[in-house]
């Protein structure tokens, strides 16, 4: 059993340290992969599991680029990511998402790639993307769309507005509520349950159950691209980075 704690401050956000983080524990797991019948990520920050993509960093690299370079850069970021999402979801053995406090964006997308999300009941899930005049970059759509019915998928994604965990689970996003600060506790557990089937089984279960929708992922991605160049973009992300709020990763 592997388990992978998020720890950057202030909210685990998804920059070029944290994805090239992410890429080594892909290297590790595979060499790992074999002997390993669960992994569970889960956060050390208060704050919550991950607040997204580091739109900080995003955004004064942008302001360093041209326009052509501004659009080769996020594609390659964007490509990176779904690189390592896609390997993490369909992995052989099985991926559990402890989830407190937000779960945003990226960290959504990330928790989306989990085989079995397990929420405590203060965790709150948003796609708070199109205030910035994108939609989400690193898969959530095709995965979002893959597990639950398009009327939460719209009103998610269309609104900005964040749900709460007993929702969530209502529709079937998450798998198990715990109570407050006992999501990792619960994912434990549950990886010990894993632990007592047949790793081959298992492994031909998830990829009848869980199919990756790779001509989606691609199209996000051009999506993505596409948006990234527009000034609406850039003046949305001027205007996250200007605030001086307590969270301004808020919807």
């Amino acid at each position: 059993m592997l388990e992978v704690t998020l720890d950057r401050a202030p909210a685990n956000e998804i920059g070029t340290v944290m994805l090239g983080e992410l890429e080594q524990l892909v290297a590790a797991a595979k060499t790992l992969a074999s002997e390993t019948s669960a992994c569970i990520i889960s956060s050390a920050q208060k704050s919550g599991f991950c607040a997204g993509a580091d739109l900080r960093e995003l955004y004064h690299r942008a302001v360093a680029m041209s326009e052509k370079g501004r659009s080769a850069g996020v594609r390659e970021f964007l490509q990176r990511i779904h690189a390592v999402a896609n390997w993490l979801d369909e992995a052989p053995f099985v991926t559990i998402a402890a989830v407190h406090g937000v779960c945003f964006g990226g960290g959504l997308e990330l928790a989306l790639v989990c085989d079995v999300i397990i929420a405590d009941k203060m965790a709150r899930f948003a796609f708070p993307e199109l205030r910035l005049g994108l939609i989400p970059g690193f898969g959530g759509i095709p995965r979002l769309k893959r597990d639950l019915g398009n009327g939460f998928v719209r009103d998610l994604l269309l609104t900005g507005r964040s749900v709460n965990a007993t929702r969530a689970q209502a529709v079937g996003l998450v798998a198990q509520l715990a109570a407050e600060g006992e999501s990792l506790k619960l994912a434990r557990s549950t990886a010990a349950q894993v632990t007592k089937f047949d790793p081959g089984a298992r492994t031909a279960a998830k990829k009848f159950i869980k199919p990756i929708p790779r001509e989606e992922l691609r199209r996000e991605i051009e999506i993505f691209c596409e948006l990234f160049t527009r000034p609406a973009v850039m003046a949305g992300l001027k205007k996250f980075v200007e605030n001086t709020g307590p969270m301004p990763h808020q919807p």
